[in-house]
């Protein structure tokens, strides 16, 4: 007894065929649209859900990473600044320093600011033009300046020719240090 018969319906082979393709194709579209597609799509927002976790682990070992060498370059400035005097300032000692060089005449302008950093330590800089130096003087001076023991380096530096001679040149030099805050 097949099914057609116990429910006593009376269709013809073929109409059978059609009906029996027509339920067929009904299970397989609720199988895929209930069961397969919600499983696929899952399986989808996880193999997503775990690349951006997989990333956002990367750039937190990264950032780990430059935060213990921050740190360090933080103790070895803090290292520093208790060997330097108490009274130091980027100004003054810029200034002794352009007396041992012999530059101090040709000082056009000295001037001095200050930045307040969020962290520990406030910028000091110092923006100071020289007119009328040779190359030596300018390189012992730029020498006797550019002081790590004193935390103190060049930011930035533009020189060009004197309008008067050839020889003498005018430089403009941004120089900075770190205060504790």
């Amino acid at each position: 007894m097949d099914f057609w018969t116990k429910f006593k319906f009376k269709l013809t082979k073929r109409e059978r065929y059609y009906v029996s393709a027509g339920v067929a194709l009904v299970a397989l579209f609720i199988i895929f649209q209930f069961i397969l597609s919600p499983f696929l799509a899952a399986k989808e927002k996880t193999k997503r859900s775990i690349q951006a976790k997989e990333k956002t682990l990367k750039e937190l070992v990264s950032l780990s990473s430059k935060y213990r060498s921050l740190k360090e370059g933080s103790s070895d400035i803090k290292k520093v600044l208790a060997l330097r005097p108490g009274d130091f300032t980027l100004f003054s000692f810029l200034e002794k320093q352009a007396g041992r060089s012999g530059v101090k005449p040709n000082i056009k302008y000295m001037k001095p600011s200050t930045s307040k950093d969020k962290g520990p330590y406030n910028e000091s800089s110092v923006e100071m033009k020289l007119e009328n130096i040779i190359l030596k003087q300018l390189v012992e001076y730029l020498h006797l300046v550019e002081s790590p023991e004193n935390l103190v380096r060049i930011k930035r530096i533009s020189i060009k020719q004197s309008k008067g001679s050839s020889e003498y040149l005018t430089a403009l030099i941004h120089l900075v240090t770190y205060l504790e805050g």
